[in-house]
């Protein structure tokens, strides 16, 4: 068989065994590194991310087999001139190239143009699922293994090598005997003889069938993760718009008919998430219902998201709507209860609503498993004893008890979410926000309690949002 260099190369030297031998270790201590990491690998085949992950490992560890497959054969030197490949004793064996061993996956050929003759390599044979006993394929019959849609490129490649002088490199498709389709990478370049004609052309054909069905799952991994950040980032975009119509940066004073002196100042605020990407359900607001009385009230469902957004916004619209029909706190937690146990996805939330009579300064409330309000007076504050409340759409026909406080001038109530103080418990989270009595107490303004407390603990790290509303009487 002539030499697989062109005729006015001359040969490489193989490479020192030493030198070949310290790669090889490097390369099977890469992929043992490498294959931890796979083993570790999100597998939740839901998630985008983890199948993303575990298809790069797959791809890595794939490549490093190949990587040391060729480094042994370097090491190693080409294969006996006439030897063949081992025959599996196990039948089905034979029918998959064995992953691990590159003589399974690599064969050689080369087709003397000036003698007609073809010489395969025994892998080429169980690459291409040809019996080891027929004749080598001519160049003219190869195409007959080819899968028709790429018959047309290997017969371009090889004109172009045995005419031109290119090199090839390419893949086809090769429908093999027992059916299957393999990918087969192809290179080769033509021998030239004493003259400068083409006296023969070799080849090495890979089956990277494998490699190619890992860079797809790769591939598809990566798509797929890039829908699921964009849906994302849409999600996010929608629940902020939806989440900002609803809670727009707010800060007013609330006068009330009737000629009455009384009056509340409020101020509110939202205060996001560390990262910005947890949009959830928290909520306040304050409106005058039409018989002069105002409404008050926070809350917070569950989860995040567009969806929990909007159900937010739901909720608050119906909260008014039926707050205006004259119910009282109790009676609209019954019904946000009903709600929410009712609708088509289910949700929990927590909540607490207000009724103010600036006449009598008289505050009624009702909870439903929410933070209860606090009473700052005089430089101290306490919390409001909560009457009876389940969480919202934890049960059908929940009953909800009111109670009520009476409110004097200067006095100054604070409504809040379970996020404001960050990675606190709710009862440490309280003890906290009491802590700022004296402060709250010099404070003059809603607006001026209202910092008093972001400044405290708006800065802080916070896994998830809050929301915070100030009434000064």
């Amino acid at each position: 068989m002539p030499s697989h260099v062109f005729a006015d190369h001359a040969a490489a030297q193989p490479p020192e065994r030493g030198a070949v031998d310290a790669l090889i270790s490097q390369t099977r201590r890469l992929r043992g590194e490498v294959d931890a990491v796979r083993r570790d690998a999100v597998a939740d085949h839901a998630d985008p991310t983890g199948r993303w992950q575990r298809a790069l490992c797959d791809l890595a560890v794939h490549q490093l087999n190949d990587l040391d497959d060729h480094l042994a054969q370097l090491r190693d030197g080409p294969p006996r001139a006439g030897a063949e490949s081992a025959v599996p004793d196990d039948p089905a064996a034979a029918q998959e190239p064995r992953h691990g061993s590159l003589l399974s996956r690599v064969g050689s050929a080369e087709w003397n143009l000036l003698t007609d003759e073809a010489s395969w390599s025994g892998e080429l044979y169980e690459i291409l699922g040809r019996d080891p006993a027929a004749p080598p394929l001519s160049l003219d019959e190869l195409p007959s293994l080819v899968h028709p849609d790429d018959q047309t490129l290997l017969t371009a490649m090889v004109t172009d090598c045995l005419i031109d002088g290119k090199p090839i490199d390419g893949e086809f498709r090769v429908r093999r005997t027992d059916a299957r389709v393999r990918q087969v990478h192809m290179m080769g370049e033509p021998v030239l003889a004493a003259d400068g004609s083409t006296a023969s052309m070799w080849a090495v054909l890979r089956d990277v069938s494998e490699l190619r069905r890992s860079q797809r799952v790769l591939s598809e991994s990566r798509d797929s993760l890039q829908r699921h950040r964009d849906i994302a980032r849409t999600e996010h975009r929608l629940a902020v718009e939806l989440q900002e119509s609803v809670l727009p940066p707010w800060r007013d004073t609330l006068h009330f008919p009737h000629g009455s002196p009384a009056r509340l100042d409020l101020a509110a605020q939202y205060l996001p998430s560390s990262t910005g990407a947890r949009i959830g359900g928290d909520w306040y607001d304050a409106m005058e219902l039409p018989d002069g009385h105002a409404l008050l009230s926070v809350g917070d469902l569950t989860g995040h998201g567009v969806a929990v957004t909007s159900g937010m916004a739901m909720l608050l619209g119906a909260l008014r709507g039926m707050a205006v029909a004259g119910a009282p706190p109790g009676r609209l937690m019954g019904w946000l209860n009903q709600l929410l146990d009712q609708t088509v996805q289910p949700a929990l939330g927590s909540a607490v609503c207000c009724r103010y009579d600036p006449d009598t300064r008289r505050l009624t409330w009702a909870q439903a498993e929410h933070p209860a309000p606090l009473l700052f007076r005089a430089g101290t504050g306490r919390a409001l004893t909560p009457p009876s409340g389940v969480l919202l759409g934890a049960t059908s026909g929940a009953a909800y008890e009111q109670a009520d406080e009476h409110l004097r001038p200067g006095d100054v109530v604070l409504l809040h979410t379970d996020g404001l103080v960050p990675r606190r418990d709710r009862a440490t989270a309280t003890n906290l926000l009491l802590s700022l009595a004296p402060r709250i107490g010099e404070a003059h303004t809603a607006q001026e309690c209202l910092r008093t407390v972001v400044d405290a603990f708006g800065e802080a790290p916070r896994e998830d949002d809050a929301c915070l509303l100030v009434a000064r009487v």
